[in-house]
C-alpha cells in the first residue's frame, strides 16, 4: 500500500510543478532621471573646502602623515570633479518582479523597505536591500510623480524610514556646525 501512496504523491508534485507557469515580466512604470544628485560647486564652497584641506594638510605635515594627506587631497579633488561633471541619464523601471535601474535588476525578495527624501529640490527614492551585504538604492524621481511611485511600491514593500544611527546624527551635527556655504 505504501508504494501506491508514494506514486500518487509523486504525480501530484510533478503535476503542480508542470502546471505552475512563471509569471511573465510586466513593466508597471518607467522613467528617466540623472544617475546621481548634481550641484555645481560655487567659488565660495570650493574656497571653504580648499581652506579646510590646506589647514588639515599643514597639521598632517607636522605629524608626517603623508598617506593621510594624499587621501584628503584625493577626496577634495573627487568632490570637485563630481561637482563639475554632469551625471548621465539612466532609465528606472518598476516591474512585477522588482526594480530595474541602469540595466541591473533587484528582485522584490532582495529588497527590504523604501522611503523618500528630498535633496537639492529633487525627490530621492531610497530602497534598502538584504543580499550582497546590506545595500541601498538611490533613485532620483526626476519628473516622475512621487505619489505614483509610492502607490506602486507599497504593494510590494513596506514604506518605512530607518532610524538614524549615531553616524547619521554626528554627520548632521558637523554639517550644522561647519556650513560649507550660505
Amino acid at each position: 500500500m505504501m508504494p501506491a501512496e508514494n506514486k500518487e504523491t509523486e504525480t501530484q508534485i510533478k503535476g503542480s510543478l508542470t502546471t505552475g507557469k512563471p509569471e511573465p515580466l510586466k513593466v508597471l512604470l518607467t522613467w528617466r532621471s540623472p544617475s546621481r544628485l548634481f550641484k555645481r560647486l560655487s567659488r565660495e564652497r570650493f574656497a571653504t573646502i580648499g581652506a579646510i584641506v590646506f589647514l588639515v594638510g599643514i597639521i598632517l605635515v607636522f605629524l608626517q602623515e603623508w598617506f593621510l594627506i594624499a587621501v584628503i587631497v584625493a577626496l577634495a579633488f573627487f568632490s570637485y570633479i563630481l561637482s563639475q561633471v554632469k551625471p548621465e541619464e539612466v532609465e528606472h523601471q518598476i516591474t512585477n518582479k522588482g526594480i530595474v535601474t541602469s540595466n541591473k535588476t533587484y528582485l522584490w525578495e532582495q529588497l527590504l523597505r523604501f522611503w523618500f527624501e528630498g535633496e537639492e529640490n529633487q525627490t530621492v527614492l531610497l530602497v534598502d536591500g538584504l543580499e550582497r551585504m546590506p545595500f541601498r538604492l538611490l533613485l532620483l524621481l526626476g519628473e516622475q510623480k512621487k505619489e505614483t511611485v509610492q502607490k506602486l511600491l507599497a504593494s510590494y514593500l513596506p514604506e518605512e524610514k530607518p532610524e538614524k544611527t549615531w553616524i547619521d546624527r554626528s554627520g548632521e551635527w558637523i554639517t550644522r556646525q561647519i556650513p560649507l556655504e550660505k
